[in-house]
């Protein structure tokens, strides 16, 4: 067993907790509302800017010509489909691209990419790659499980979104992050390896924070 088996078995109660959230299962039974999707898409707009930003620099100092191209591989699939997918998705809302930029990043947002990027810019690729995987696999994990279940009838949107997060591609991108994760903790001292599990950790805690954030759809106290 690598290292991300470890560290998801140590991260499956915040993970249970995720999967059987409000916000997700609503997805899948289509019964979340127009307005928390259309906020929960703003967010996750913004989010994935930086997401990028936090990919790039994993790339950036990454050791091997294979794992930066994988890195990069991550950054087009993010920048070039997810994105164009929220902005189609808002289109459909009404809302405009340039207005989809100018959204303001709620609280728990803001605290998730701030720790991406500090993250990125003051560690290894290793522990970047820690960080931004729950992410990743979190997402493949939910789009499996819900399509598994059936698309929401009368939902083409919610349909749509499942849809995409249930692509191979992306569970392929999930499962080289793993791969990479394993190797890097193989090559790796046990300062490296606990800075890794707690970015995990991190990443993890922030995923579910960001769903519950979208379901209240969560604002700015003052």
């Amino acid at each position: 067993m690598g290292l991300s088996d470890e560290l998801r078995r140590k991260a499956a109660p915040i993970w249970d907790k995720e999967h059987s959230h409000p916000f997700v299962t609503g997805i899948g039974d289509g019964s979340l509302s127009l307005d928390q999707f259309k906020y929960y898409m703003r967010q996750d707009y913004l989010f994935l800017v930086d997401f990028s930003r936090a990919v790039a620099l994993a790339a950036a100092k990454a050791r091997t010509l294979d794992d930066m191209g994988w890195f990069a591989r991550l950054i087009h699939e993010t920048l070039n489909t997810e994105m164009a997918l929220h902005v189609s998705f808002c289109g459909d809302f009404g809302i405009s691209e340039e207005e989809l930029r100018g959204t303001t990043a709620s609280p728990t947002t803001l605290a998730y990419t701030r720790f991406l990027l500090q993250t990125a810019f003051s560690q290894n690729a290793g522990v970047i790659a820690s960080a931004i995987l729950p992410c990743s696999w979190g997402y493949s994990e939910i789009g499996k499980m819900l399509y598994d279940r059936g698309l929401p009838e009368g939902q083409p949107l919610l349909a749509r979104w499942i849809e995409m997060y249930n692509a191979p591609e992306f569970a392929e991108l999930a499962d080289w992050l793993r791969s990479f994760i394993d190797r890097e903790a193989e090559v790796s001292g046990q300062k490296e390896i606990e800075l890794m599990e707690s970015a995990f950790m991190r990443g993890s805690q922030y995923e579910y924070m960001f769903w519950d954030a979208a379901y209240r759809m969560e604002d700015w106290p003052v």
